[in-house]
């Protein structure tokens, strides 16, 4: 409930016309048509003084709408109640069972923070509303057992078929760390862990006994070589999303990835630049220690969103060796608040560029010949 503790409980007349139009020309990169062309379902309902918006949304995007709800309580002197429903549809047809949509976490290159991203995002999703996976596609270094801390858990299996994924504060997860040592994985050659690969994509219950995962995550081993071409095309994805950092040398990388992914025909969300600045906790300072406006700059050559900046911060990399997510360990930090909006941006792209079912979809019109 928003409430505005100034509030008159004396709201002016067609207030319910006020919201509609509010919503209908509210923008943003979520938003670029308003909200109301964005959402698959709207109503307003009344219980006394509060006014109950009903959303049912094609994408996770809780937070922008308790801002735009915050905004609505100021700017019309009323209480408002959020009431939201997902309705998250696949963007990809795949005959993968208990997964609607498949989003890939790539670098060019090892170093950038791509694990520690793949795990915040993926918290972040859920805490917008999403129902989410993780899978550890790093046959040769898992390091998401370690960050999800449940490095020493093994999956078991119900019908000796399908493994049962691990859950990591309702997380559902899966990763050649849960199966072999480490350095087991290591000495595998090629074709073993493509193989290793598909049998945990293909052969966990992503689904369990509930309603099937909204998306799951894929943390890519680093580079872009042929174990990263061949997971590519093997594996239904619906989207990629690049990580790198500022330095050169990364950026390069990145547009290997980006190159990597348009030759296999998936399309790449945007780009999240890691460790972008470092705050000063004492002056709050921004120190570009790695440079300034790379990621910018490749977004826009190649066509492709900036879905946010990350700063470099000692809280994130001590969360991740504790085994602890930065989006749980404080709710209500700005780092958490930063994974939230890169992940609705990421889902938001998701759906707008590529869901049949969004307004935002290029319609392929026929025109008939004009000698006809």
């Amino acid at each position: 409930m928003f409430k505005n503790p100034f509030s008159s409980n004396k709201p002016e007349e067609n207030v319910s016309d006020r919201i509609t139009e509010f919503l209908s020309e509210y923008q943003s990169e979520l938003f670029p048509g308003g909200v109301i062309n964005s959402v698959s379902a709207f109503n307003i309902a009344q219980n006394k003084q509060t006014y109950i918006l009903e959303f049912t949304l094609p994408f996770p995007c809780q937070g922008e709408l308790e801002d735009i709800a915050r905004e609505l309580v100021t700017h019309l002197d009323i209480d408002i109640e959020l009431a939201l429903t997902l309705n998250i549809k696949p963007v990809r047809t795949h005959n993968i069972s208990g997964i609607k949509n498949i989003i890939a976490i790539a670098s060019g290159k090892g170093g950038v923070g791509k694990s520690t991203t793949s795990v915040n995002l993926a918290y972040a999703l859920m805490a917008e509303g999403a129902k989410v996976g993780i899978l550890d596609a790093d046959i040769y270094g898992p390091s998401i057992p370690t960050m999800l801390g449940i490095e020493n858990q093994r999956p078991s299996s119900v019908d000796g078929k399908l493994m049962q994924p691990l859950l990591a504060n309702g997380l559902t997860a899966m990763s050649i760390g849960f199966l072999v040592s480490d350095t087991d994985a290591t000495v595998w050659r090629g074709p073993m862990a493509s193989s290793a690969f598909s049998q945990m994509l293909n052969e966990t219950a992503w689904q369990g006994d509930g309603a099937p995962l909204d998306y799951l995550i894929i943390d890519m081993p680093p580079g872009t070589g042929d174990i990263q071409l061949t997971l590519a095309q093997k594996v239904p994805v619906a989207a990629a999303t690049i990580v790198t950092t500022p330095q050169d040398i990364a950026l390069k990388d990145a547009v290997k990835g980006i190159n990597m992914f348009d030759k296999v025909k998936v399309p790449v969300l945007g780009v999240i630049e890691n460790m972008s600045y470092h705050l000063c906790e004492n002056c709050g300072h921004h120190s570009h220690l790695f440079g300034q406006g790379g990621a910018e700059h490749i977004a826009s050559q190649y066509k492709v969103d900036l879905l946010g900046q990350l700063p470099l911060n000692i809280h994130i990399r001590e969360d991740s060796d504790a085994g602890k997510s930065s989006v749980l360990a404080n709710t209500t930090s700005e780092i958490t608040m930063l994974y939230r909006k890169i992940a609705r941006n990421m889902a938001a792209q998701l759906y707008n560029q590529l869901d049949a079912n969004s307004p935002y979809t290029a319609e392929i019109i026929t025109v008939k010949n004009i000698e006809e």
